[in-house]
């Protein structure tokens, strides 16, 4: 006889509960611990005893050769960057973003690309399947042999496919909306986003089918649910952006099949998303020499080198606290700044609204863009522009010494290939120095926080000294 069971569950990071409160002890989210109800059966549970007795298996030497994993480039060369080189047959990829950024959009164009070297399924939960061909036709992809399902029970997904060819790709948007029927919670529940999770991805590694579930994200960003289902996939992948930009970010959180921290830039049309092969010179298009207040940042996102605008402004503050406004960088890092120019280097900015933006709504956590942000908040306090055709790149430590920052070649030569002249960076080796002549750069040092704000007292000046 089944007995229910009642459960208080977290929707926000999956801890249990054994009685309802306001806020949740193991991530401090308030209102999102629910009631739900499990079923327990003796029987099942004998059941799943015997099951694991009878899967017992011979344990396997670690020198024992290792089967190839099969890749298939998707045609996009920006996600095949961020992947590692394609998909891999039986992995299990999670897809993470803000509504409407475009991860259906994506994943449709990717599975029309692959029609001709894998079987591709398009499982929907959350639009009719005259939604999905009204999509395709506005992407021009109307005649591409992708097959749709508008289905939710995850038993009815599985017995489907299993009717049909094992399929090779398999797409489920959205695993929120997925629900398993031996379970009485809602769809969207944890319990239900990890029972079905569950049974895809079992599926999956069984039928070595290529397996993307598309995930909502929380008003923090984390993907929606518990925070187990990061732990389940192989690949957790985050579509960033702002929906009034053109511009997206796909960013590897986790990839048991390639890097981490690799991004692919894609920009929005009217046809769908456009690959962006060179993303720093979209992103410094129209972009003033001589602005006030604006610094070039030389960064590194994964493997590739990319060029941001930052922009800076300092305001006097009518009021007795001042505002602090950050889009695209960490608040915690600009408070850092401040501080460390106030303590080492007299420059009052306690009293002044200070507001700090990086432009095409790239999101930086880079430590090396501290140089750049201090010069940034310099130029707007002196009312005076950077050094013109320069790039900016260094760390700054709490007693305003300037850290030696990594791949400061790779930063160096897209700049130079962009046109930039000139450098201000953080100190590096004299052999590095001497492999960097070819560049044609003016290259300055700074050692001290001190040196950038010599850089806007004598401006002129400062690159005529030797290098």
């Amino acid at each position: 006889m089944n007995k229910l069971i009642k459960c208080y569950i977290c929707q926000e990071c999956g801890a249990q509960h054994p009685r309802w409160s306001g806020r949740c002890d193991s991530c401090n989210s308030w209102n999102t611990i629910i009631e739900e109800i499990q079923r327990s059966s003796k029987s099942r549970q004998a059941k799943k005893n015997s099951s694991l007795q009878a899967s017992v298996q011979t344990p396997e030497s670690l020198s024992t050769p290792i089967e190839t994993s099969q890749r298939t480039a998707t045609a996009m060369e920006e996600l095949d960057r961020v992947l590692g080189g394609g998909l891999v047959s039986g992995s299990v990829i999670l897809l993470g973003g803000d509504p409407g950024i475009g991860k259906s959009t994506l994943l449709l164009q990717v599975a029309s690309k692959l029609t001709t070297q894998l079987k591709c399924y398009y499982v929907t939960g959350e639009e009719a399947l005259d939604q999905i061909r009204l999509r395709a036709q506005r992407l021009q992809i109307e005649n591409s042999e992708v097959f749709l399902l508008a289905v939710t029970n995850v038993s009815d997904i599985i017995r489907t496919l299993e009717n049909q060819k094992t399929p090779s790709l398999l797409i489920i948007d959205s695993i929120q909306t997925v629900y398993n029927d031996l379970l009485d919670a809602s769809p969207g529940t944890v319990s239900q986003v990890r029972s079905s999770a569950h049974e895809l991805i079992r599926f999956a590694k069984v039928s070595n089918t290529i397996l993307v579930l598309v995930g909502h994200v929380t008003k923090e960003g984390a993907v929606a649910g518990p925070k187990v289902l990061e732990h389940m996939v192989d690949t957790v992948l985050y579509f960033e952006g702002e929906r009034s930009n053109q511009f997206r970010i796909l960013r590897s959180v986790k990839n048991r099949f390639g890097p981490t921290s690799e991004i692919g830039v894609f920009q929005m049309d009217q046809t769908g998303l456009l690959e962006v092969t060179n993303p720093s010179k979209l992103l410094l298009a129209g972009r003033s020499h001589d602005a006030i207040g604006s610094c070039i940042f030389a960064g590194v996102e994964g493997s590739r080198p990319m060029l941001a605008e930052i922009q800076a402004l300092t305001a006097p503050s009518p009021f007795g606290t001042p505002r602090r406004s950050v889009i695209g960088l960490d608040g915690n890092r600009l408070a850092m700044i401040l501080a460390v120019l106030e303590a080492r280097c007299n420059i009052s900015l306690s009293n002044k609204d200070i507001f700090l933006n990086v432009v095409g709504g790239l999101k930086i956590s880079d430590p090396a863009a501290d140089l750049a942000v201090a010069a940034a908040l310099l130029s707007s306090l002196f009312n005076f522009p950077a050094p013109q055709e320069s790039v900016v790149f260094g760390e700054i430590g709490l007693s305003a010494e300037i850290r030696t920052v990594n791949y400061s070649d790779i930063r160096l030569k897209e700049g130079f290939k962009l046109g930039f002249t000139k450098a201000i960076i953080s100190p590096i080796s004299s052999i590095n120095l001497k492999s960097f002549a070819e560049l044609d750069m003016n290259i300055k040092e700074v050692s001290s926080l001190h040196d950038l704000v010599t850089i806007f007292k004598n401006s002129n000046t400062f690159f005529d000294a030797s290098t």
